[in-house]
């Protein structure tokens, strides 16, 4: 990523991180998701464990981790989401868990004298903003160990619920938004590759063991005004998402994709 560009993301989310939490989050939506990922992230990292995370946002992550004893040093490129992340461990008393560092994910080679750590994750959207995939991966496999396991949430190529939401409103440029390099605001430059390509911009450092969707029946955060008015809807289609997301031929058209890599002894 440019320097210009670089720059611009980060004032993006300068700005952004002061509602980021109602927008997303905080959401019945959000939290759905959320908790979709939660599970797997329980089942995957245990206590006592150091983990990286990247494109931490405002620290919800990085606290639920530390809040089940896993140390955390948690990476975002925005200052200002990284003073909410502190504020926000502060509140939950886990400092002595939780470190954060304002770094973006194109520099976390520099971390290379705090590994190896014993795993890493990233949640959501953060790296669909990277340009190049592959060179973050590489950097990733020399701070873990061999056999550690990282989890990797990224935005799909495709949503069906999102396509027909706004289509459905005459806003056919917003329902084709995952086709194009940029989002609706020009300062962040976004790519959905599908899993596959996910794939090999990990290997061979890295092998997927598995993936699943987040948000298959649950729909995007541009539905959270539908999700209010049918919440107990919403709370049966997350979990009929505990069964979708695994679903060969479905688990693709899931808002949101997590992969679940082991890094590979070389």
């Amino acid at each position: 990523m440019s320097n210009q560009l670089l720059e611009a993301s980060r004032q993006y989310w300068d700005i952004t991180a002061n509602t980021y939490d109602q927008i997303f989050p905080e959401t019945l939506v959000g939290k759905a998701q959320r908790d979709a990922v939660w599970r797997k992230l329980e089942r995957v990292f245990q206590s006592g464990q150091r983990i990286l995370e990247l494109n931490c946002g405002t620290g919800i992550d990085a606290v639920h981790l530390a809040e089940r004893g896993i140390r955390v040093l948690a990476c975002d490129l925005s200052p200002r989401m990284i003073e909410l992340a502190v504020s926000r461990s502060r509140a939950a008393n886990m400092t002595n868990l939780a470190a954060f560092r304002v770094m973006p994910t194109e520099d976390i080679a520099r971390l290379v004298e705090q590994g190896p750590f014993d795993g890493a994750f990233s949640n959501f959207s953060g790296l669909n903003c990277v340009e190049d995939l592959s060179s973050v991966a590489l950097s990733l496999a020399r701070l873990l160990r061999p056999g550690a396991q990282a989890l990797i949430c990224m935005v799909g190529r495709i949503a069906p619920w999102e396509i027909a939401w706004h289509l459905g409103r005459g806003e056919a440029r917003k329902a084709m938004r995952r086709l194009r390099p940029f989002s609706e605001d020009p300062r962040v430059k976004a790519h959905y590759p599908p899993v596959r390509a996910i794939a090999r911009a990990f290997a061979p450092e890295f092998r997927l063991r598995s993936w699943q969707g987040i948000g298959v029946a649950v729909p995007p955060s541009c539905l959270e005004p539908w999700a209010r008015r049918f919440p107990k809807l919403l709370k049966c289609l997350a979990q009929a998402d505990r069964w979708l997301a695994l679903c060969p031929g479905v688990r693709g058209l899931a808002d949101c994709v997590l992969l679940h890599f082991e890094r590979i002894a070389m």
